[in-house]
This record gives C-alpha cells, sequence and structure tokens, in this order.
C-alpha cells in the first residue's frame, strides 16, 4: 500500500497537476513568502510553469513588510507562507491581510509552507486564519494539488499535523503560558527543538538554509535566556516541555 501522500492528509483524494481531471485546464495565482530566496526560486522552478501546473506566481516576498505590499497589490488567490519570518512571522503576515482574507468577493487564501512541524507553528497559524500547513518535504506535484484545494476552499494538511489543529480546537482550555519559552523567537524556538532532537549544528544549518555560525548565536542566545549550561540541559527542559 503507497504511502499518504501531504495533500491527501486531511481526507482528501490524492490527484495529480499532470492528470485530467484534477488540475487541467485551472489556474491559480499564487505569491511565494520566505526569506530563502533559494528556496523560492526553487518553488518557482518546481511549479510555477503555468502551461504544466496552472500555477502563476505573481509576486515574492521575503519578510513580513514585502509580503503585505505585494499580496495587497497583486491580491493572489493563494500565497504559499513560511511561518518563520523576519518582522513578526507568518502569523503577523495573517493579522495584517485579515480583511483580504475576509473578502467576499475575491478572498486571499494562506497555504502555511513550512520547515517546521511543531503543533504551536501548526496552531498558531491556522489560528491567524491559514487555510492548510504543509511541510517543505512535500513534493511539487502535490504541492501543487494542495494550492488548487485551498483555492476551493478546502483545507489541506501534511499528514500527522491534522491532529495538532483536532485537539487545539477540540479543546475549550486556554494553552498554559510558558514564560521561558515565550522569552524566545520563533527562530530561536526552531533551533532549540533540532539540537533537543540531536541534529549537528552542521545538520541544523542545512535544514534551516542558515550558516553554522547562525546556529551557534542561536544556540547562545537561547542558553542564555533560559539560563542553561549546554545542550544536555536545553535537551532535558525542551522533552520536559514537550517540544521534541
Amino acid at each position: 500500500m503507497s504511502e499518504p501522500t501531504e495533500a491527501n492528509a486531511a481526507g482528501q483524494g490524492t490527484g495529480s497537476a499532470g492528470q485530467a481531471g484534477s488540475t487541467a485546464g485551472r489556474h491559480v495565482r499564487v505569491v511565494l513568502v520566505d526569506d530563502h530566496r533559494m528556496f523560492r526560486t526553487g518553488v518557482q522552478a518546481e511549479i510555477g510553469q503555468t502551461a504544466q501546473t496552472g500555477v502563476e506566481v505573481v509576486g515574492e516576498a521575503a519578510d513580513v513588510d514585502q509580503a503585505v505590499t505585494v499580496i495587497t497589490a497583486t491580491r493572489p488567490e493563494v500565497v504559499l507562507l513560511d511561518v518563520h519570518l523576519p518582522g513578526g512571522g507568518g502569523v503577523e503576515v495573517l493579522r495584517r491581510c485579515a480583511p483580504l482574507m475576509g473578502d467576499a468577493e475575491q478572498p486571499v487564501r494562506f497555504l502555511a509552507l513550512s520547515v517546521s512541524d511543531a503543533a504551536e507553528d501548526v496552531i498558531g497559524v491556522i489560528r491567524g486564519g491559514a487555510r492548510g500547513y504543509v511541510t517543505k518535504t512535500i513534493t511539487g506535484t502535490d504541492l501543487v494539488d494542495s494550492v488548487f484545494r485551498v483555492q476551493d476552499g478546502d483545507a489541506v494538511f501534511s499528514p500527522r499535523l491534522a491532529g495538532f489543529v483536532l485537539d487545539a480546537f477540540a479543546s475549550t482550555d486556554a494553552p498554559p503560558v510558558d514564560e521561558d519559552l515565550d522569552r524566545l523567537t520563533q527562530r530561536e524556538r526552531e533551533v532549540l527543538r533540532l539540537i533537543a532532537r540531536g541534529y549537528a549544528y552542521k545538520e541544523i544549518a542545512k535544514q534551516l538554509f542558515i550558516s553554522v555560525k547562525t546556529v551557534e548565536s542561536h544556540v547562545s542566545a537561547v542558553l542564555r535566556k533560559l539560563q542553561l549550561s549546554n545542550r544536555h540541559e536545553l535537551t532535558r527542559w525542551a522533552t520536559a516541555r514537550r517540544l521534541v
């Protein structure tokens, strides 16, 4: 039996950009929001061949302010939104674009596309108004399919992420506030989580598209803010809070 694809994780049909009856003859205008230019270039090359995929990339942005400006100017049907962005992150983009999402005539819909599979990241952007959340391990074909599903108003999630959302919205209790965790930036939380999972600095740098020196700086900041001495204490701290 084949593995479930990213696009059908929420109970959807599989679909394929090249199959008749799925995206054939359709068209969607998309804005890419990610602070890594190489990643945006890769996504553009993978899905932006409009004649084959039906996806037209009409704009790109690398931070929150750019994103709001480009989205407002182009009014795409779907925005592929990274969770961690300079200027306040994907949640801030969603907050500032709330009127566009609520436009009954021409709604702008958001699909989070992130390296992070952390529950708080998923829940944060879904509460902010995103229609789905897929990780960067998704294939180009499934990403195209997900974009069209979001355009149609469907909810699309990578495998297991839908469970985070169902659990969060099934609970009437507000999540407890962790003041220590709140001291960390979103990027620091991401590095913390990978360190706690046993990743080496070079592996973290490669996965997050940053330099090893930047990883070291983030780790030093995390240790200082949490008043910890080394990565072993950091791992215990993260594990105790179920962040791993």
